[in-house]
C-alpha cells in the first residue's frame, strides 16, 4: 500500500516543479510547489506538509543553509535534496544536514516517486545532525552519469555508518 501525503516542492525550474506537481498528483499526493526557499520557509513553519522535496540551488537560499532550521522545527518531516552539482561533497552535505535523501539531477522519476513512498511510510524519526567541519573542501569525484549519480546516493547514505567503503574503476 502506498502512502500518501502532503508533498512540498522548491525547484526555481518551472518545469521541474511542473513535471514533479503532475507526477505526484497523479499518484494520489497534495501537492504544493514554489520557486524560492523563503515561501517553503513559511510553510514548513506553519506545520504544512508531510514531506518536503527540495533543489539545493535556490534564487533566495541555499537549501543547505535552510535544511538545519527545518530539522530544528520539524526534526520528523522528512527532506528529499535535489541537485544538478552532481559532487561528492553535494551528497555529503546533505546527509550532513539531514537530508532523508540526495537525488541528483537528472532524476529518475520513478525511483523519486519510490523514495517519496519510502519517506511517508517510515515511521518519523529525526536523524542525527554530523559534523561539517570535519570534511575537506574539494573532493575528487566529480560525474553527472547514472553510475556516478548511484554511487553519490550510496556514499551519502553510508556517510552516517562505520563502514569502510573502496570504489574502484574509471
Amino acid at each position: 500500500m502506498t502512502a500518501r501525503g502532503n508533498i512540498l516542492v522548491a525547484d526555481d525550474d518551472a518545469a521541474i516543479r511542473t513535471v514533479l506537481n503532475q507526477a505526484l498528483s497523479r499518484v494520489g499526493h497534495e501537492v504544493r510547489v514554489t520557486s524560492n526557499a523563503s515561501t517553503l520557509w513559511r510553510w514548513v513553519a506553519a506545520g504544512e506538509g508531510d514531506l518536503v522535496i527540495t533543489d539545493v540551488v535556490m534564487p533566495d537560499e541555499n537549501a543547505f543553509d535552510m535544511l538545519p532550521r527545518i530539522k530544528k522545527a520539524r526534526p520528523e518531516l522528512p527532506v528529499i535534496v535535489m541537485s544538478a552539482q552532481n559532487t561528492f561533497m553535494t551528497a555529503i552535505r546533505a546527509s550532513e544536514t539531514g537530508a532523508y535523501e540526495y537525488l541528483p539531477k537528472p532524476f529518475d522519476l520513478t525511483e523519486l516517486l519510490n523514495i517519496v513512498n519510502r519517506a511517508l511510510a517510515e515511521p518519523r524519526r529525526p536523524k542525527l545532525d554530523a559534523r561539517a567541519d570535519d570534511q575537506p573542501e574539494t573532493m575528487p569525484l566529480v560525474g553527472r552519469s547514472a553510475a556516478m549519480q548511484d554511487i553519490y546516493r550510496m556514499l551519502a547514505r553510508l556517510m552516517q555508518t562505520d563502514l569502510t567503503v573502496m570504489i574502484s574503476g574509471e
